[in-house]
């Protein structure tokens, strides 16, 4: 009955209700529609990371990673790739040589990390085969091809099957040289990456630096789903007997994981600055509500309503007030971010900006039904806050002198 009431009052001055309800559905549209923005923005970041040469697992030998000695390497590494290959939900698995550079062509040089890796099996592990814009993928050139990034290839000004020549340090610590053709050249719209690295196949820099054969510095490994990322991560532990280092994605680029949990941070902030500026409005209307029925009120105390139930009835529609505003915003909200899940946000008039952060030009948004959940708490405690003044006026009210208001 108490809900009946609260909702028929509501509607007795439609324009000033629909005012609020109008507002309040602007806001927390406004904020749905940001934050499935921003998410759907971090969430292509961290993918085209480990997509691009992180992955989801990596094992190293100890210490590696601290000083990237180029002896410090996994002496049992091919026998370990298969090993790892056969646990289930691994989609791929790719052992790497690596080894930071020097690369330089007839006009200039640049200091660059030379990943070695066996083709068919990084094609499992990253993306870079579908990211080439001019040349093949480790084919058409037979002797020594190299897969360079388009900002590298425009630093040193050079084009596919032109010749550059990678200065590296041997298993002897000796200053050794090779001649490598631009076999392919990819983009992967990060320009900082893209200027950095550079692949060769496994082989052939294995017999420029003597490097031993079944050896490797790192093992990438993918998986099928992030779901599955502890459960894949305990097998590989065990199977190294955990004598190696074995991270995840998550460890191995702390910044990538906090960018998920800052921009869920930023959020909220956001949603809570919006509702603080709607709280405002409907504490005003609720005041101008128990105001034009000071009267009301006291005839109803009068009568031998009892003040809590009429301050439940002034918060029922202060919340109702927010929660029909807020439910509506919410649904136009996620509508229009799965939309964006399939048609992506243009972004290319900033694209350059966008690039040279890592970022893509072309956004999707992801919705998060948590953050769905919690945004209508949040206006449901919004409506409960915005109440409480209006009705503890209410209840000040003396229901003798209320009833002689005319």
């Amino acid at each position: 009955m108490l809900f009946s009431i609260s909702w028929r009052n509501i509607w007795r001055n439609k324009v000033r209700s629909l005012v609020i309800i109008f507002s309040v559905a602007l806001g927390i549209f406004a904020g749905v529609i940001a934050s499935a923005f921003f998410r759907g923005m971090a969430d292509q970041r961290i993918q085209k990371v480990i997509n691009t040469g992180l992955s989801y697992i990596q094992v190293h030998n100890p210490g590696y990673q601290q000083t990237s000695d180029f002896a410090n390497y996994i002496p049992d590494a091919a026998k370990l790739t298969d090993e790892i290959r056969e646990i289930s939900n691994v989609t791929g698995v790719s052992r790497r040589l690596l080894i930071q550079s020097m690369a330089a062509s007839a006009e200039t040089a640049s200091g660059v990390l030379i990943s070695g890796v066996i083709p068919d099996e990084e094609k499992k592990v990253t993306t870079i085969h579908s990211r080439i814009i001019d040349g093949e993928y480790f084919e058409g050139i037979s002797r020594n091809p190299v897969v360079i990034g388009k900002k590298l290839a425009e630093k040193l000004n050079v084009k596919v099957r032109s010749k550059i020549v990678i200065t590296i340090q041997d298993m002897d610590n000796d200053i050794t040289s090779g001649a490598f053709r631009v076999a392919g050249i990819y983009s992967t719209d990060n320009n900082m990456f893209d200027e950095s690295n550079i692949y060769v196949r496994f082989s052939d820099i294995q017999k420029l630096t003597g490097f031993p054969q079944n050896a490797a510095h790192e093992i990438a490994i993918n998986i099928n789903d992030n779901d599955n990322l502890q459960f894949i991560l305990s097998n590989v532990k065990s199977i190294t007997e955990n004598k190696l280092d074995v991270q995840t994605w998550k460890e191995l680029s702390p910044e990538m994981n906090y960018l998920t949990e800052a921009m869920d941070m930023y959020m909220y902030i956001f949603i809570i600055i919006i509702l603080l500026a709607l709280l405002f409005g409907i504490i005003n209307t609720m005041l101008m509500v128990v105001m034009e029925r000071t009267k009301e009120l006291g005839m109803l105390m009068a009568i031998g309503m009892n003040k809590i139930r009429i301050f439940s009835m002034i918060v029922l529609e202060s919340v109702l007030l927010s929660l029909t505003g807020g439910i509506v915003g919410i649904i136009i909200g996620a509508f229009a971010a799965k939309i964006g899940e399939t048609h992506p946000i243009d972004l290319s008039m900033w694209a350059q900006g966008y690039q040279q952060l890592g970022y893509d030009a072309f956004v999707y948004t992801s919705l998060d039904t948590v953050m769905l959940i919690n945004i209508t708490i949040l206006v449901i405690l919004t409506g409960v806050i915005a109440a409480i003044y209006p009705a503890y006026k209410a209840l000040k009210n003396d229901p003798a002198d209320a009833l002689r208001i005319e």
